[in-house]
Order: C-alpha cells, then sequence, then structure tokens
C-alpha cells in the first residue's frame, strides 16, 4: 500500500523545477498511449478451495539425505553384535580425533573429509569427532530457544556426502567420557588388502 501523499516542500519545489525546467515534452504523435489499469477485485474463497490452494502450493518434503547408520547391534552390515556394543559404549580403541572447536563451517567441513580420507588410508577403525555442544542461548525464557550447535547439526550430513559415505560402517553419539552429545564415533571400513 502507497504511503498518504503530502504536500512539497518549498525546497523540494525549488529542486524539482531544477531538475525539469529544461525538460520538453514528447511530440503527440510520439507519446506511448496511457496505460489502463483495473483494480482485481478479490474473489471471495470458500474454505475448501484454501485448504485446496495451500496443499498445491505446499512443496513436497525434500527427500533427506541417507545418514550413516547407527551402530545397531547385529544389524549394521560389516559390524558385529560384540563390536556395535563395545562403540555404543565408549569401549573401542579410539585410533585418531578431530577436534572442530572455533573453526567456521567451511573449515571444519574441509578439515573432516580431510580427516576421515587420511583415517581410512591410515587402517584406523575407530575415530573421533569432537564438535562440540553449541553455544548455550543467553535467555532461557525465550519462546522459541536459539538454534545452537552449528558443526553438532552439520556433522551428520556430511558424514553422509558421496565422498564420506563409502569409508563410513557407522556412527555414534560419544559416551559421557568422550564428549557425549558434543562428539561422535566414526567406525570405518577395514582396508582391504
Amino acid at each position: 500500500m502507497a504511503p498518504p501523499k503530502r504536500p512539497l516542500t518549498p525546497e523540494e519545489k525549488r529542486l524539482w523545477g531544477l531538475v525539469t525546467g529544461d525538460v520538453e515534452p514528447l511530440p503527440e504523435k510520439d507519446r506511448a498511449p496511457p496505460v489502463k489499469t483495473r483494480k482485481a477485485t478479490p474473489k471471495a474463497e470458500t474454505p475448501k478451495k484454501k485448504a485446496e490452494k495451500l496443499k498445491k502450493s505446499a512443496k513436497p518434503p525434500s527427500k533427506p539425505a541417507v545418514q550413516p547408520q547407527p551402530a545397531q547391534p547385529g544389524k549394521t552390515p560389516g559390524l558385529d553384535r560384540r563390536n556395535a556394543e563395545r562403540l555404543r559404549r565408549g569401549r573401542m580403541k579410539i585410533d585418531a580425533r578431530l577436534d572442530l572447536h572455533g573453526m567456521t563451517q567451511a573449515e571444519a567441513h574441509g578439515s573432516l573429509n580431510r580427516f576421515l580420507a587420511d583415517s581410512a588410508a591410515a587402517g584406523r577403525r575407530c575415530v573421533l569427532v569432537i564438535t562440540g555442544k553449541g553455544s548455550r542461548p543467553r535467555d532461557d525464557d525465550l519462546p522459541i530457544p536459539a538454534r545452537t550447535g552449528v558443526l553438532r547439526d552439520a556433522v551428520p550430513r556430511w558424514l553422509a556426502e558421496p565422498a564420506n559415505r563409502p569409508l563410513i560402517v557407522a556412527t555414534q553419539p560419544a559416551a559421557p567420557q568422550h564428549g557425549g552429545s558434543g562428539a561422535l564415533y566414526v567406525l570405518l571400513r577395514r582396508k582391504r588388502s
């Protein structure tokens, strides 16, 4: 909606006069015909039509990326029940650690990709990726809490990327002694010789 018109101040009138002082109107034959506009009157929609319209305009849910499988005893291919349980409880030997604290998303993404490729090439089996839990919101009384843990949310998506997925057997949130929900165990595939 356009704001209501107000009268020009004397200063604005003077400036407008300077701008348009040497302007000459076009000859009648060169002028474009005036554009006729018609205000559209909205038609009343029935609730049923509104619902159908909303249904059509809604985007279909996007297909989520295939996430690395959490270690499920006896159900994760390439992982036996004993090792799945050891991974879940944090009892598997950690061969390497990557701490992403203080990195930007771009830095963390590149570091994670290199770390996984290097670890797989070196024959490491279980690695720990520390994302951190994210900063706490300053005001706990907010009706909608502030989003926290950007890297914590992004790392599972990065692990599911085509470059990383073939390297990984399973992932599992870390046990409390290794960072709890701010870290992930990543079980890499054994190197075939």
